[in-house]
């Protein structure tokens, strides 16, 4: 390759679907893939910090939240009986129907991200499974 021809790379925008299912017993939580229908710039609420300007980020978080946004409903892990499986497949399938869709959309799933806060006794009455889905495609 001649040093003078330069690469074009591509530049990619990403998209973050994000899966919370309740792990609370007797099925009292609520699940639901939620997937944003508005854009938000980061730079609009960071703030720099250093020893000698130590002043706390003042961003609005009315600013910052969303109201535009996709919310699919999914069954909890648990029901009254105990932990569900047949509710696990369900949502299973659903989001699959999600990812298949947003493949078809020319999105590639990049990066997956789970975390848990999850039931630790009959005194903790919380807990929930997030997972983050996040796509990219050549920027249009």
């Amino acid at each position: 390759m001649n040093s003078s021809t330069a690469v074009t790379l591509p530049t990619y925008e990403y998209q973050t679907v994000t899966v919370v299912e309740s792990i609370i017993p007797s099925g009292l939580g609520r699940s639901r893939m939620i997937s944003s229908e508005e854009t938000r710039n980061y730079q609009d609420f960071t703030s720099s910090r250093s020893e000698e300007d130590d002043e706390r980020n003042k961003s609005d978080r009315g600013d910052i939240r969303v109201k535009n946004f996709e919310e699919t409903k999914l069954l909890n892990f648990f029901n009254i009986a105990g932990i569900r499986f047949q509710n696990i497949a369900a949502n299973d399938v659903v989001v699959t129907s999600k990812i298949n869709d947003m493949a078809s959309m020319g999105w590639e799933l990049a990066f997956v991200n789970s975390g848990v806060e999850s039931f630790s006794g009959n005194d903790d009455s919380n807990g929930i499974f997030v997972t983050r889905y996040i796509f990219k495609r050549i920027r249009r």
